[in-house]
């Protein structure tokens, strides 16, 4: 399959064709690719059927089967997602994803940050990809909450490496607040919040200490919480509730 080119042929404001539609909220950058090559778009009138080709996209006209290709309506569900599924939109051992639990939506979505594939909770989904990558931006500071157990006794010697923070893999793993809520020497049960989500950070971070986790859920993703959804449901969140969650989202002109 033909790939687009590297971003650095571009110049200053512009993307790849492929991107540039992706980021309008209306297909994935594989299907804007199949479009383009199928010569169903056009760029200021002329078609162009090279995925890698360059625009602007705020200058452009960017027509798809002779409309102009617009922004697609803002939307955002929060999903309760299962054990046992990926938040890849495909996955090379067959397993299923987030994704198929939307599908009736009809629109394309992508995953604000990742849960593995063992971990279940509060997952948010949107077409958005502005708002999406504010979200998880380390600059923006939002908190996610999980719920934690794994095996062994956690030490308040433990606890205090969690909240000065570990090095691992050359990166500085640190939780923002932990509760030990209970303990055995079988298991701990604990509260952690992050500020940002680094690849497997829970499960690094107990790693590290010796303690293997056994369940993980994410409960909270700022102020928005899983509240009483069953795994595999989910809920769409009104533009009313973004603005309420992350008005500093809002402050910056992302709430248009």
């Amino acid at each position: 399959m033909r790939r687009s080119a590297p971003t650095g042929k571009y110049k200053p404001g512009q993307v790849a064709l492929e991107r540039a539609l992706s980021k309008l909220g209306i297909a994935s950058r594989t299907r804007a690719r199949e479009w383009i090559q199928a010569g169903r778009v056009r760029v200021n009138g002329i078609v162009r059927r090279d995925p890698a080709f360059g625009v602007v996209p705020e200058r452009a006209k960017i027509e798809l089967d002779g409309e102009t290709a617009r922004p697609a309506e803002r939307r955002i569900f929060l999903l309760h997602k299962p054990r046992g599924v990926v938040t890849t939109h495909s996955d090379e051992k067959g397993r299923p994803t987030v994704f198929s639990l939307l599908e009736k939506e009809g629109v394309h979505l992508i995953a604000v940050g990742r849960l593995d594939f063992a971990t279940t909770g509060l997952l948010l989904l949107t077409n958005d990809t502005r708002l999406a990558a504010w979200l998880t931006e380390p600059s923006s500071g939002i908190p996610r909450t999980y719920l934690v157990t794994v095996r062994g006794e956690v030490s308040e010697t433990g606890l205090a490496r969690l909240r000065a923070g570990i090095a691992d893999r050359g990166e500085a793993l640190r939780a923002e607040s932990v509760i030990l809520r209970k303990a055995s020497k079988k298991e701990s049960h604990l509260t952690v919040i992050l500020a940002e989500g680094k690849n497997r950070e829970v499960r690094r971070m107990f790693q590290a200490l010796s303690h293997e986790v056994t369940r993980l859920k994410r409960v909270a993703y700022g102020p928005l919480e899983l509240g009483s959804l069953a795994p595999g449901e989910y809920r769409e969140l009104s533009a009313g509730e973004l603005a309420e969650a992350f008005p500093e989202y809002s402050l910056r002109g992302g709430g248009s």
